[in-house]
């Protein structure tokens, strides 16, 4: 903060500061942006057209609004971004609990001081950071908690009754004033804070405890909420929603290419060299655009409840794991670079399981079996773009129906691919280099850098024949075993028997 910044209230007369309502100061704000083509909401990504069009006419309008959309759309990164639309420093008279303006100070308090101090009255200046304030509603929220509550103590020491609006202890809205106030998950607020909420917000009255109270308070408010929640757990009042001008609707990516940026933007993949001992993990295009599949498909899913939808947090989540296995191989293998790998990918099935919620039928399956499935559509998803399947093929394209006649005729042979998870790159490419036409499709279809990655993409071909029924994969605890289709169902009849 510069300290050519006013200090006392006669300075800040003389500075020529003006006082502005809060939505005033952010729609001025957010003006001077526009015209000079400044980027707005750094960090959040395909929303430019529809999210953050409808939020900057919300501010221009000066309206209170509400953000409505499924987990992990961005809502709360979106309302604590508002803050760079304040102005950087706000004056305030010095020790005010609500952050009353120097020249039209509100609580009974600053009113007092001012009057008794007069010019020399003491001014604070506070960072825009510190005018956002954000409430979780819960169930257990209560109006003290949000507008406030009597405090016997401050009336015990100051010798006045409880009825003095000096002794009130201010409650997170007030102590907002000038400020952006947000509240998420609002459906869950009780209804009965919802009236004192909207008491304070439209008529500027409240009563605490019995005791009228004349608030006339400055605030941009903002919500948030799930449209599950807002229609099953709880819902708003009639009139707290009717104040609430604009209501946006939020949504996951609509490409690929926005959802892997989103993606790729979050997740902790350059992990440095923090010791010694670091790996470095390369990860194929091709696996990467996997790994974003498999939260398309859950949005897909039978067995995921679409209604709480799938958060961009699990491709995060799921991004670091696949690194972490690949980092973690490397590590016991003694290789300083690796590439990551589909096995890498089918052991990260922990960063799937707490990120989608089941219907019924997925609880039957089991979390375990269907972030396995996800995973497995989501490689035939990218396997079939690459290698479309032979039953979407035309038959006059002879050469693409028999690519992998090689390798299927070599499994039918009797013969399997035993891959366990933490095979060296060396080894993984000796086990898979048998096989017929393997490595030549590989190279056709991926075009890989070097044997590590060769070896990578031999075994992803592998798994997208399985995908497609061309092959059978035993799962094992470590690994898994490729084999004719044909010889694993008579396993299965032998078992069976």
């Amino acid at each position: 903060m510069s300290h050519a910044l006013p200090s006392t209230l006669g300075a800040l007369k003389t500075s020529g500061w003006r006082s502005r309502s809060v939505k005033q100061e952010l729609r001025d704000n957010l003006l001077a942006a526009l015209a000079a083509k400044r980027p707005l909401f750094p960090g959040i990504v395909g929303y430019d057209r529809t999210v953050l069009r409808d939020v900057q006419n919300a501010l221009l309008s000066k309206h209170d609004f509400i953000l409505l959309g499924l987990r992990g759309q961005a809502k709360t990164r979106i309302l604590r971004s508002l803050t760079a639309l304040l102005d950087e420093w706000l004056p305030a008279i010095a020790g005010c609990e609500i952050r009353d303006d120097p020249l039209r100070p509100l609580c009974a308090v600053c009113r007092a001081r001012v009057e008794r101090d007069g010019d020399a009255t003491e001014v604070v200046w506070i960072h825009r950071d510190e005018r956002y304030h954000e409430k979780l509603a819960t169930p257990d929220v209560t109006i003290a908690d949000l507008i406030g509550d009597l405090d016997p103590i401050k009336a015990a020491a100051r010798g006045t009754s409880l009825a003095d609006p000096e002794v009130v202890h201010f409650g997170l809205l007030p102590r907002s004033n000038r400020g952006i106030f947000a509240i998420n998950e609002v459906p869950d607020l009780p209804p009965r804070i919802q009236v004192g909420l909207l008491n304070i917000l439209e008529e500027g009255d409240v009563q605490i405890r019995g005791f009228p109270l004349r608030l006339e308070l400055d605030v941009a408010l903002c919500f948030s909420a799930n449209p599950e929640d807002y229609t099953h757990r709880g819902s708003i009042i009639t009139p707290l929603r009717d104040r609430i001008a604009a209501q946006i609707l939020t949504h996951y990516p609509r490409s690929l290419e926005h959802a892997m940026a989103i993606t790729e933007q979050e997740s902790w993949t350059k992990r440095g060299a923090g010791s010694g001992a670091a790996v470095e993990v390369r990860t194929p295009p091709w696996l990467r655009r996997a790994i974003e599949e498999v939260a398309i498909q859950g949005r897909e899913s039978e067995f995921v409840d679409q209604g709480s939808g799938v958060s961009a947090r699990l491709s995060i989540a799921l991004y670091e794991s696949v690194v972490s296995n690949a980092e973690r191989r490397g590590l016991l293998t003694g290789k300083k670079v690796v590439v990551a790998r589909v096995a890498d990918l089918l052991g990260a099935g922990s960063a799937i399981h707490g990120k989608v919620e089941l219907v019924y039928e997925g609880e039957r399956e089991g979390p375990a079996k269907v972030a396995q499935h996800l995973i497995g559509k989501a490689l035939k998803v990218v396997f079939d773009e690459l290698a479309p399947a032979p039953s979407k093929l035309e038959k006059s394209d002879k050469k693409a129906l028999d690519r992998f006649d090689g390798v299927v005729a070599w499994f039918q042979q009797g013969k399997v691919v035993d891959l366990r998870d933490d095979l060296a790159d060396a080894e993984l490419l000796q086990r898979l280099a048998p096989v017929t036409g393997l490595r030549e499709i590989a190279n056709e279809l991926l075009r890989p850098e070097g044997d590590a990655e060769a070896a990578a993409a031999m075994e992803f071909v592998l798994e997208g024949l399985c995908q497609n029924a061309m092959l059978a994969r035993e799962q094992l605890v470590d690994g898994r075993v490729y084999r004719d289709g044909f010889e694993e169902m008579v396993r299965g009849l032998k078992k069976k028997s």
